[in-house]
């Protein structure tokens, strides 16, 4: 047997391995230092650059890139690093900068709730677009998918300015993209903001010739239209002055012809003005456009604005022009830097979402003292329960965060909060494969095999049952995976591979080395606690008042959550801005309420939060779309005293609330659906039912308590409420497995007296499984904080329910189903003792 097992050890050994270099460094190594180490040729001035950013660092850290290009300055790096090689046109700094920053990086990607910045979803206007040679036909799908990639190329151009390592730019559905900017800074932000935004269309139009006698007349001229030149007069006040212009550009010359975009200062005036240099083409449009309209007016139009319309003096051919207009020095090279990254489409911030990175520093050691207490936890009950087993089965939990988290870092995913808790729900779920295996041992042994023959009985007849558990447990979490969207996704991915990994450790690890304990002679006997043996509760007894108070329990939490309406909705559903502040003092939320309702930016929720075990202190805002810096801003205003200081800025639009809303829905449905498929086909159509009416039971019971408990509803708690559906049938299939098994060997007596019977003897694993499960949560909950909180009081709920629902729900609705009687599929074979039949 030993030698037989030899191929499966080494690869064990290989796949632990591969997943250790696959995580290995796991966090990223300080940026500034790893700059100074891998300079070489360093001079005084290289000095001065690697202590100023120091500097910097210790006034404002976990913003290293950004001190290192303030020290850098205009600097020439290159020097120091002659092993980087440069392409021509390349940005010296920035290049460096992003190869050490790769070299530095770890291997686990944190998400921006755990190390801080700022995301923004993007959507592109795709109604403008045209297809080619077509003037009035909608955009086909390549077309847009064309002008989507423009724009996610355009946009990394304009970010890049802004001196953040690695932003993460992607598409996201058919017409958006998730830009994720980490570590900027509020000012920063501001500005990111309208650059994203600004479509910088530009267009070079001609004025009509006789614009002032038309306009000075009222009247208009075919194919031209009425804009507004607003300028300044010397006193400081405006005035503007109308011209008649061209509905389209000239020759077709648009900003798509711009290749550099530049600002200097007009030498009379002493004003900012945008410097225009044409590719090949652009130069021969515009030589022409100017050689044939000498003495005309060509007014520069931006984003249908009119921003200056000068006279032609005579040709232009050197393929230059200037702008100038009513901006100041910033807004001029803000306005440049778009103008040379034109999109063909314009696009509208629809969400943002803000971290500081000191919160996300929070966010990892609540995290991770969250897991290691959860894990500790779990381990040392399955060690004091089962004994030896205990500590092999941990040996493989183990073995599993090493594979999982391996696997996640080869595919590229980024570790979010919950896919913290995702790692952690794991480790609690993969107790449970153990678990089944070991009950099942034990009644092996329990009726006279040898230790051999007992382990080999164990993992064959649990084999089944797991894999049909885990398999009805895919199917949830990979639906979450192509129907979610974030963090949704994110614990989709996590769980999908935690669940996967769980089967391989379960049945291939743990089997090992009992085989090899065997084959040393090390084990003769395997000893296990048992604190429930002949249990004989009548379960299906209270069957009908215990599924008459459930969904009693559901109609007044629900009905709750309906009566609170908006309240019980975060903005991550009805839109809205989510505004986290940090204060010193606490001020009366009527106060506060006080100061924001002048502002007039509709219904505010104020709410003030604490941690559970720690003393981190918040306060929450929910507030209109886009209003959050106001209602911000008057609160430091009016409350110095407060220190408020800004963690956590989130901000969704009705629309992207409203997808959200839908694909949780879908996802849920197609979730069901696949499980009664998959159920019905393994057992039979009466099971299914039986399973898909408790997960519905499962999910609104953990609503009512939500709801009941004035909690908001977010996306992670989506993905809170979908895994419940994943724990629910796992729990329902192992009791339906041990039905099924008693049915086809005949066991006597009716089919409420084989029902109960099963419960019985699958009640040891019930309680095991859903303790350790719950041990795991409960560390979420009291110190993971923040959004772990919510989620995984969610899952306490969750669990609890899952585990009394396929007693009370789901059985006794098969029960019911089949009216007492045998379902037709058992067998014929009647054995009387029951114990015997499992031999």
């Amino acid at each position: 047997m030993n030698r037989n097992n030899t191929w499966k050890w080494i690869l064990v050994i290989l796949v632990v391995l591969w997943a250790i270099s696959e995580f290995t460094p796991p966090g990223d190594r300080n940026l500034i230092e790893e700059f100074n180490a891998a300079a070489s040729n360093r001079d005084t001035n290289f000095t001065a650059i690697v202590a100023q950013a120091r500097e910097l660092e210790k006034q404002n850290p976990n913003r290293s890139y950004g001190h290192l290009r303030q020290a850098i300055g205009t600097n020439d790096i290159s020097r120091y690093f002659p092993d980087i090689k440069l392409k021509q046109g390349d940005d010296a700094t920035r290049t460096i900068l992003t190869r050490i920053q790769r070299n530095a990086a770890g291997k686990i990607k944190l998400g921006l709730d755990l190390k801080g910045g700022t995301s923004f979803l993007v959507g592109m206007d795709t109604s403008v677009l045209r297809n080619e040679g077509e003037t009035n036909a909608a955009p086909s799908a390549d077309r847009q998918q064309e002008a989507l990639s423009q724009a996610i190329e355009v946009l990394r151009k304009r970010v890049d300015k802004f001196g953040v390592a690695e932003p993460v730019l992607q598409p996201s559905g058919e017409n958006r993209i998730l830009i994720q900017l980490p570590g900027l800074s509020e000012a920063d932000i501001q500005e990111a903001r309208a650059t994203i935004e600004k479509a910088a269309f530009l267009e070079f139009r001609l004025v009509h010739p006789e614009s002032d006698q038309l306009i000075s007349q009222g009247l208009g001229a075919p194919g031209y239209e009425k804009l507004m030149l607003r300028e300044k007069k010397a006193d400081g006040s405006e005035f503007a002055a109308p011209f008649l212009v061209k509905r389209k550009a000239e020759l077709g010359l648009t900003g798509k012809y711009v290749s550099r975009a530049g600002v200097t200062r007009d030498p009379v005036s002493n004003t900012p003005e945008i410097i225009l240099n044409f590719d090949s083409e652009g130069a021969q449009k515009f030589g022409e456009i100017t050689q044939n309209n000498v003495g005309r007016l060509l007014a520069i139009v931006l984003d249908g604005e009119l921003y200056s319309a000068p006279r032609i003096n005579g040709p232009i051919m050197g393929g230059s022009a200037s702008i100038s207009g009513d901006f100041d020095l910033k807004e001029a090279f803000t306005l440049a830097n778009v103008l040379e990254n034109p999109l063909e489409a314009p696009v509208k911030i629809q969400e943002q979402r803000g971290v500081d990175p000191s919160l996300g520093a929070d966010s990892i050691r609540n995290g991770v003292r969250a897991s290691i207490i959860g894990i500790v936890a779990v381990a040392a009950f399955m060690i004091f329960y089962y004994l030896l087993a205990g500590v092999i089965s941990i040996f493989a939990v183990l073995l599993n965060v090493i594979i999982t988290l391996g696997v996640l870092c080869s595919v590229g995913t980024t570790l979010t909060l919950p896919g913290i808790a995702g790692i952690v729900l794991t480790v609690g779920m993969a107790v449970d494969a153990n678990v089944l295996i070991y009950e099942r041992i034990r009644e092996e042994l329990a009726a006279g095999k040898s230790l051999r023959g007992a382990l080999a009985a164990g993992y064959d007849k649990a084999f089944g049952t797991i894999f049909d558990s885990n398999i009805t447990t895919l199917i949830a979490s990979i639906i979450l995976i192509f129907m979610g969207t974030g963090p949704v996704k994110g614990f989709g991915v996590t769980l999908t591979i935690g669940v996967m990994v769980t089967m391989f450790t379960a049945l291939v690890v743990t089997r090992l080395i009992f085989d090899w304990l065997l084959a040393k002679n090390m084990i003769s006997t395997l000893k296990m606690m048992q604190f429930i043996k002949g249990a004989n509760f009548d379960f299906m007894k209270w069957a009908k008042p215990a599924f008459a108070l459930s969904w009693a329990l559901i109609l007044i939490g629900i009905g709750y959550g309906i009566y609170r309406g908006k309240d019980a909705m975060g903005v991550d559903f009805i839109g809205g801005d989510s505004l986290t502040l940090r204060y010193e003092k606490k001020i009366p939320v009527e106060q506060l309420r006080s100061a924001v309702d002048p502002l007039k930016v509709g219904d505010v929720g104020i709410q003030y939060q604490e941690g559970a075990i720690d003393a981190s202190r918040t306060l929450q805002v929910t507030t209109a779309f886009d209003t959050g810096f106001k209602v911000e801003e008057a609160l430091i205003k009016a409350f110095p005293d407060a220190k408020f200081s800004r963690v956590q800025l989130d901000k969704v639009g009705a629309v992207i609330g409203a997808e959200i809303l839908k694909s949780a829905i879908i996802a849920a449905m197609l979730a069901m659906f696949g499980i009664l498929v998959y159920v019905a086909f393994r057992y039979e159509f009466s099971f299914a039912v039986g399973a898909v009416v408790a997960i519905i039971h499962d999910v609104l019971m953990t609503m009512a308590w939500f709801f009941l408990t004035d909690r908001e509803l977010s996306a992670p708690i989506v993905a809170a409420i979908l895994t419940i559906i994943g724990f629910s049938i796992n729990d329902t299939i192992v009791i339906f497995d041990r039905i099924r098994e008693d049915l086809k060997l005949g066991v006597r007596g009716s089919f409420r007296e084989i029902m109960n019977g099963a419960l019985n003897r699958t009640l040891s694993r019930t309680i095991i499984t859903s303790g350790t499960v719950f041990l795991a949560t409960l560390s979420l909950y009291l110190f993971g904080g923040g959004v772990i909180n919510d989620f995984a009081f969610t899952f306490l709920v969750g669990i609890l329910t899952g585990s009394y629902s396929s007693i009370y729900i789901a059985s006794a609705l098969v029960l019911w189903w089949h009216k007492g009687e045998r379902p037709k599929t058992s067998s014929s074979i009647v054995v009387d003792n029951p114990a015997a039949a499992h031999v």
